[in-house]
């Protein structure tokens, strides 16, 4: 016996609502779990919330690597982080807080690279960092985000380009203030 039927393949191109739907939940659970904890970390730098070593030994921390003065740098790296990491969580503005955080991570990533990758002491924790928040410029925040459906919202090659470019080149242009300062 012949099967004659017609057979027809299913249309993988069209995205189907559940796709959606999933992808805005993964998208929100990378922002509020990335976002929180990047918060956080900023948090423990301005507050000494969650057994942070606030302030005060922050910007002398900062001044002990070099970043002179330390008030300056430690309080920067405190609010970018702090509102780069709420920023994210919230999805508000992604492409700009996706360029905070990883401006934030090239200067961790330069303090830590001579630890090397995956020694527990290198850069590996910074890069991890800086892995979503380039992956969160490129694809938006999603559905379930502020941004979502307003008229600022942006994602996209040409917006996550921008917001890579100009997160590198704030973190060297710190760099290289920490150099001459």
């Amino acid at each position: 016996m012949t099967d004659t039927a017609t057979r027809t393949t299913p249309d993988t191109t069209t995205p189907t609502t559940d796709t959606i739907l999933s992808t805005d939940i993964g998208l929100l659970v990378l922002r509020v779990g990335f976002g929180g904890l990047f918060a956080a970390h900023g948090a423990q730098k301005l507050f000494g919330w969650w057994g942070g070593q606030g302030w005060r030994a922050n910007a002398d921390g900062f001044t002990a690597m070099g970043y002179n003065p330390g008030e300056v740098f430690g309080t920067l790296a405190g609010l970018t982080e702090f509102a780069g990491g709420l920023a994210l969580l919230l999805g508000v503005l992604t492409p700009l807080a996706s360029a905070v955080v990883l401006g934030t991570m090239v200067n961790a990533i330069n303090l830590t690279f001579d630890g090397g990758l995956l020694t527990g002491k290198g850069y590996e924790t910074a890069l991890l960092f800086a892995i979503p928040a380039v992956t969160l410029a490129f694809t938006g925040p999603g559905r379930f985000s502020l941004d979502h459906g307003r008229p600022w919202a942006r994602q996209g090659l040409v917006w996550g380009g921008a917001a890579v470019a100009l997160g590198i080149g704030t973190g060297l242009l710190t760099l290289l203030l920490k150099a001459v300062l």
